[in-house]
């Protein structure tokens, strides 16, 4: 292991900012996923100058650093595989601007999301990409990843709200990338390769981002089914009709039971359910859209058709899929939920075969999977429920990743729509990436030539996960 400089790291950032602490350094090598690997060093700094500075002292000695907002990535992308320095960029979290005139607001990478819609709602307007982790995801987080959640059918991925930033480079160097207006064609739109590279390309300081006005109406239905396939294909038909959806969730029989046995809703314990939303400014627009939607469940045999324009109607109708990921873990008390496959993403035309397939290959692998997710974006969920005890299980779960994605790629669909790469879907990607991996690594060498921000991730990722890192279970071989 690489020596820091812990002293010439305390000059920059001030002694408080500096953490080596065996204990602080196991609970900074983890994220939300299954890896695990210690750091040499955190380091918290506050300020744009602090960053340079640790960059470039960084770069000079080739030591990884890896960028870190609250640790609520699924897929790795903040355990240091290589050690060296955990940069916890939570401390910069000012909101420097709120400009109405313009629609953007500027805002440093350690704002989280929450706190962001809370600042914005007194004026009337959201930031609408929202992850179901708003409320400890950051936004420099989910511009590494390009986040989104449940309305990014209507209102995009973190992609379409970053209008800039300001970036620090592997070697110290500040950049202005993107413009502080809504289009943009002066030369290559640097801003945006930045938007989901995953912390291997520099480190944002600074984002400039669009937010929309709170539409006046929103109305929330679900519809029930009792067949799964019925289901997905009318989550086709939806979004090939024309219908504008401001949500468009799918929710399977195991989400519904765990969520049932979690929270005691009293959903009704069907193959699956649609939760179906739309908003606006005018109430019969809104009216129509709903409307339609219901009418397209109805001619795929949905039943039990239902919707509300109350808020508090509409927290309960959404509660089991808001709060599905953490009720999973107790779908069955000798199983934990697992982030592995987890956020693929299959054209409209594939989603009630992708559901059919989740399930098909988790019986034949002896595991659990389960099929739900921000259906009217494409994206499509699936959790492992398994014995993380059982090394056998592991290897299973291995099999039944590499099966769904091969089935991804088959019908021209992509290994992740919204969580991102990291370490645990590497596989996947470079098999998907084949013919462009080249490139890629092309784009990293000029932008990093000592290779030190987030190395090991993405196309630089290990072959196999499972032993990629340890694994943040106890496993009997």
């Amino acid at each position: 292991m690489k020596s820091v400089d812990e002293p010439r790291l305390r000059e920059i950032v001030g002694e408080k900012n500096i953490k080596s602490d065996p204990s602080d350094l196991y609970v900074y090598g983890s994220d939300a996923s299954v890896h695990h690997a210690m750091p040499w060093v955190i380091v918290k700094p506050d300020t744009t100058l602090q960053v340079q500075k640790i960059m470039e002292y960084a770069n000079q000695e080739c030591i990884p650093v890896t960028p870190r907002g609250g640790g609520s990535g699924m897929c790795g992308q903040t355990v240091p595989i290589h050690g060296g320095i955990i940069l916890d960029m939570k401390g910069m979290n000012r909101i420097l601007e709120i400009n109405l005139p313009d629609v953007y607001c500027r805002v440093e990478p350690g704002v989280v999301d929450d706190d962001l819609n809370m600042a914005l709602k007194q004026y009337g307007v959201f930031y609408p990409p929202t992850p179901a982790s708003s409320r400890i995801a950051t936004i420099g987080g989910e511009i590494a990843n390009n986040a989104s959640g449940v309305r990014s059918v209507k209102y995009g991925a973190t992609r379409d709200a970053v209008m800039g930033m300001k970036v620090v480079m592997p070697n110290g160097e500040l950049v202005t990338l993107g413009a502080h207006t809504r289009v943009e064609a002066s030369g290559y739109q640097l801003h945006k390769l930045m938007v989901g590279s995953e912390g291997t390309l520099g480190v944002v300081v600074e984002a400039t981002l669009s937010f929309v006005p709170i539409p006046e109406f929103r109305c929330m239905g679900i519809a029930n089914f009792d067949s799964l396939q019925d289901a997905g294909e009318a989550i086709g038909s939806i979004m090939s009709s024309g219908a504008n959806p401001s949500m468009l969730e799918l929710m399977d029989s195991i989400a519904i039971k765990a969520v049932n046995k979690t929270m005691n809703l009293g959903l009704k314990e069907v193959a699956a359910a649609l939760m179906y939303e739309a908003d606006g400014m005018v109430k019969e627009a809104v009216d129509y859209e709903i409307n339609k939607m219901k009418k397209i469940c109805a001619q795929h045999h949905g039943k039990d058709l239902h919707s509300s324009y109350d808020p508090k109607e509409r927290a309960k109708i959404f509660m089991g899929r808001k709060k599905l990921f953490p009720a999973l873990s107790k779908y069955d008390e000798n199983l934990s939920s697992t982030s592995l496959a987890d956020d693929m993403a299959v054209p409209y035309s594939k989603m009630a075969e992708m559901a059919g397939k989740i399930h098909e290959v988790a019986k034949k692998n002896n595991i659990i999977m389960t099929a739900y997710g921000h259906c009217g974006s494409g994206c499509m969920h699936t959790k492992i429920l398994m014995d993380t005890r059982r090394e056998d299980q592991w290897q299973s779960a291995r099999k039944a990743i590499t099966e769904i994605y091969e089935y991804v790629r088959s019908v021209n669909g992509t290994t992740s729509a919204e969580h991102g790469i990291g370490l645990s879907k590497a596989a996947s990607f470079k098999v998907e990436k084949a013919d462009s991996l080249g490139l890629l690594q092309t784009i990293k060498r000029a932008l990093d030539p000592n290779n030190i921000l987030n190395p090991g991730k993405l196309m630089q990722a290990p072959e196999n996960w499972v032993t990629a890192t340890n694994l943040r279970y106890s496993v009997n071989s």
